[in-house]
């Protein structure tokens, strides 16, 4: 049964993690609408490509235009089945804007599936709804996490860890896993 996701980016949110559950989740039949505060449909966002290149944190350049589908100022969070939060550079200040946490905290509270990958757990954080939860995250985030009263999953750049309805990964090598856990979250099976 095709669901309706709301899924949360701003101005360099990391690429991969923007253009791939975008895409991979209506590939499989779910209505995917991202937003980001104060833009509305039609307008772009920047991304940015963060890569693991043997440095001590990852590089980074500059990505894809990606536009945005549907009005952030109209979202009604009781209108989607589940939230998708990108990573990058974006959740450091979306977290910022009220009604993103607002709309945070409905998902967590209707228990609704929850996916954030890297990053995306800033905004976990700020919205004050993973106490108690096994959270992965960019391990720069890991502080972050842990402060918020979550246990900081350190799993391999590749895995992806599920607590209820969070569903949790390191970075955009993990959306194989990522995706499969959030998809079993969302009840979505795949028959070839």
């Amino acid at each position: 049964m095709s669901k309706k996701i709301l899924m949360l980016v701003g101005d360099f949110a990391e690429d991969y993690e923007t253009m791939v559950p975008f895409q991979s989740l209506q590939i499989v039949g779910h209505a995917v609408h991202a937003v980001c505060p104060d833009k509305k449909a039609g307008d772009k966002i920047r991304t940015a490509v963060h890569d693991f290149e043997g440095d001590q944190t990852y590089s980074e350049k500059r990505g894809h235009d990606f536009t945005l589908n549907a009005t952030f100022e109209k979202v009604n969070p009781a209108d989607y089945d589940a939230l998708v939060i990108a990573g990058g550079r974006a959740p450091e200040y979306i977290r910022l804007n009220r009604k993103v946490i607002d709309i945070v905290r409905h998902f967590a509270s209707a228990n609704k599936p929850i996916a954030a990958v890297c990053h995306g757990a800033q905004v976990l954080a700020a919205a004050e709804v993973i106490k108690g939860k096994k959270i992965s995250a960019y391990p720069a985030c890991g502080p972050e996490v842990r402060a918020a009263g979550a246990e900081y999953m350190d799993i391999p750049i590749d895995s992806a860890v599920t607590d209820g309805n969070f569903v949790t990964a390191p970075a955009w090598p993990a959306h194989v896993e990522w995706m499969k856990k959030f998809l079993a979250l969302l009840g979505t099976s795949i028959t070839t």
